[in-house]
């Protein structure tokens, strides 16, 4: 049994990764910015806490006794969120690494899991997602460059943290069911017909990096 600090554990992969740790018997502490606004995510097992994962001295604070953390926290969670969020903070990710590394580090908790954006993979032309304007959307692309900061900055961190960034193709489906399967590759994007997951299956990949890391200190894909 695991103490797993979720980041985010509001927002849809957040519960999805909270319920598959807690089905194999590990404790969650649920880390939202507002409890109040999920008066449905405490349980058994789940302890709901306000934190900020911009802010080091919060995430330090939320941390000791843990032994992974994860990271599903993003300022906007679909384009009409992003439409409606207005200002952009453009280091929003960048912010959020540093204080989750330096809170992790300060604590001595070791293992990092965070999830990325399909935009940053690769195509067939070794060009990322973001990049090909027929492929993803320009108005987007402000979102996809930040994200895209933060992986940057993990990848440049000298840092005692194991992490991994984990990420899933466009096509995740809110409704899909736990197959328990799924797929890992590198940076580039999946092949034709595996581009969907289920938050589900995503959750399951997740709780497997963390009871058994196989992936440290890089950026893979998981998909179906």
């Amino acid at each position: 049994m695991s103490d797993i600090a979720v980041f985010g554990a509001g927002g849809r992969a957040g519960r999805a990764i909270t319920a598959e740790a807690r089905s194999r018997g590990h404790r969650i502490t649920a880390v939202v910015r507002d409890p109040a606004r999920h008066p449905g995510l405490a349980a058994d097992g789940v302890r709901v806490v306000a934190g900020d994962v911009r802010d080091a001295a919060a995430v330090a604070a939320i941390l000791p006794g843990h032994d992974a953390a994860v990271s599903t926290v993003t300022p906007a969670s679909g384009p009409e969120a992003l439409a409606q969020l207005g200002q952009l903070d453009e280091r929003f990710f960048v912010t959020a690494v540093d204080a989750l590394l330096a809170g992790m580090t300060a604590t001595g908790v070791s293992r990092l899991v965070v999830i990325g954006l399909f935009a940053n993979l690769l195509d067939e032309h070794g060009r990322m997602v973001l990049d090909d304007p027929a492929a993803f959307p320009p108005e987007l692309r402000p979102f996809a460059l930040a994200h895209t900061a933060g992986l940057d900055r993990l990848r440049a961190a000298q840092t005692p943290v194991d992490w991994l960034v984990l990420t899933p193709p466009a096509g995740l489906t809110p409704d899909g069911p736990r197959t328990g399967r799924y797929r890992t590759g590198g940076d580039r994007v999946p092949e034709p017909g595996s581009e969907s997951l289920s938050y589900a299956d995503l959750a399951v990949a997740v709780v497997d990096e963390i009871e058994n890391p196989r992936h440290h200190r890089t950026r893979i894909s998981v998909f179906r």
